[in-house]
């Protein structure tokens, strides 16, 4: 029946119910408007309801996941409701508080101060960056309201995301989620896990950090891999590394940390076996070993079936060291990178920065290191402080990095969050041990990182973070320990790792990463 004839019936019903002319008039005028008003109105809400699922049907689709995203100028609501943005990352120290190891080795970071007046000239050729960037950063971030950490994450995340693959239940179809974040998961026990033997490597790796070549009977350490929460690492392989890494130069650029890095990369890639065919091509770099010297200043690779170079360069404290004339001390340039990466930069396609626990005074004065500021001696007593000096160069070093990215289009750096010591009842020189054989737990569930230093310094640029910290902080079993090759009674090594061990997972995240 049409809508015509439905009317008509209603008035002729309406009309043998209600007798009298003028109630009957004056009735039916009145549901005449409004049942036009009805009609009128439901129109507008078919039409609108149309409109709004053709809308959000255009955003769910410029969603997908398999063939590409396509960008669109505007999205509904309703799809907003699954399309998640990434949660920021916020400088927040939180470590879990089932953890037992002591804080990590950020000496001086407790205590931050702000400067009133810049503490490098405008003129400074190293770097140009304000006093206030990297004093009181981390502190002022520990009394934030905790909206703050859904504010939008550093530049740098979202230029290269690696996205997780989630299935929307309302299109079928894969979105991107956010972001991923290595630094949050858990280790898992894989018995199948053989990136290389501990009894082998020995073309790369140190017999000092060779557990398996001393009196440690348990290697459990070794069966655990880093599974992160919300994404997949890719599966590590030598040769897959080499390809995506060919033509190309891999830098490790820090102290010894670094350089346990960078052996644990040379046996992952090549499974631990010997390679003769590999060329030493250290002197191209100048890492020859120096008259007097126990060992070079650094190492370098090249594996000719893809031209690929993997180098190692140690700079314990991350900036520029220059002998004093006429005198045996050294300035320390806080402000300035180390000349070996300003010399060679335009020749390295990814490079990974690391310091930290070379930063205590006792080692400062040893190497008869004098810090210096703008090219002169410092005499600001804020920076003479260990934690106030070692923040500046992280942030001077991060600030000239960033700025050099647009020379050299391609290059990717990274700086590699702190790795964290497990001393307990005493330090390394005071009778501190690392006995343990199980890890201190299996899950890091906090999502901004454990060094709030290094994440404060790489926020807002195009240098990435390379979180390892709080992964590390939870696998306090991992150490060299009171292990050695010779059996010898002395002070434990709760800093360094066993390998094979967990500087392999750090070689796992940034092979997902580059």
């Amino acid at each position: 029946m049409s809508l015509t004839n439905k009317y008509n019936a209603f008035r002729r019903v309406y009309k043998e119910t209600i007798k009298g002319g003028y109630l009957y008039e004056r009735r039916t005028k009145q549901l005449s408007a409004l049942f036009i008003a009805l009609v009128i109105t439901t129109i507008l809400i078919c039409s609108w309801e149309k409109n709004s699922l053709l809308t959000t049907s255009h955003a769910q689709l410029s969603y997908l996941f398999p063939g590409g995203q396509v960008k669109v100028k505007h999205v509904t609501q309703s799809s907003k409701d699954y399309i998640r943005e990434p949660e920021g990352v916020v400088n927040v120290l939180s470590p879990s508080s089932s953890l037992k190891t002591r804080h990590l080795d950020t000496r001086g970071d407790e205590e931050f101060v702000d400067l009133v007046s810049p503490l490098i000239s405008r003129n400074s050729p190293a770097l140009e960056i304000r006093g206030d960037e990297y004093f009181g950063t981390a502190q002022e971030k520990l009394h934030e309201n905790t909206s703050d950490r859904h504010s939008k994450p550093p530049k740098q995340q979202l230029d290269d995301p690696i996205a997780t693959k989630k299935i929307d239940s309302a299109v079928g179809h894969f979105v991107d989620n956010q972001a991923c974040n290595f630094g949050k998961g858990r280790w898992v026990t894989d018995e199948s896990r053989n990136l290389y033997s501990g009894f082998g490597c020995k073309q790369w790796l140190s017999g000092m950090w060779a557990c398996r070549l001393t009196q440690r009977t348990d290697f459990g350490y070794e069966k655990l891999k880093w599974q992160p929460k919300d994404c997949t690492m890719d599966n590590f392989t030598g040769p897959e590394f080499l390809k995506r890494m060919q033509d190309k130069t891999l830098a490790f650029i820090g102290d010894s940390l670094g350089r346990q890095q960078f052996q644990s990369l040379m046996c992952m890639i090549t499974g631990g076996e010997e390679m003769h065919d590999v060329e030493d091509v250290g002197e191209e770099y100048g890492l020859a070993k120096a008259v007097g010297s126990v060992r070079p200043d650094g190492w370098a690779y090249r594996f000719p079936v893809t031209n690929t170079t993997i180098l190692y360069y140690w700079s314990a404290s991350l900036c520029e060291l220059d002998p004093i004339n006429g005198t045996t001390d050294t300035a320390m340039h806080l402000d300035r990178p180390p000349a070996f990466l300003q010399r060679f930069i335009s020749r390295f396609n990814v490079i990974v920065l690391n310091t930290g626990h070379h930063w205590n005074r006792g080692k400062i004065n040893a190497n008869r290191w004098v810090m210096y500021v703008n090219g002169k001696p410092n005499t600001n007593r804020k920076i003479s402080e260990i934690g106030n000096a070692k923040n500046l160069t992280i942030y001077s070093i991060v600030k000239w990095v960033n700025g050099e990215l647009p020379k050299y289009p391609g290059l990717k750096v990274f700086y590699r969050t702190i790795s964290p010591r497990h001393f307990f009842n005493g330090d390394w020189n005071s009778g501190g041990t690392c006995d343990s054989t199980t890890p201190g737990a299996l899950e890091v569930v906090q999502d901004e990182s454990s060094d709030s230093i290094a994440s404060g310094a790489v926020k807002g640029t195009n240098v990435k973070l390379l979180d390892i910290t709080g992964l590390s902080q939870v696998r306090e079993e991992g150490h060299i320990s009171r292990y050695s090759i010779r059996a010898t009674q002395g002070m434990q090594d709760c800093l360094h790792w066993c390998l094979p061990g967990i500087p392999d997972t750090w070689n796992e995240i940034l092979f997902s990463q580059i």
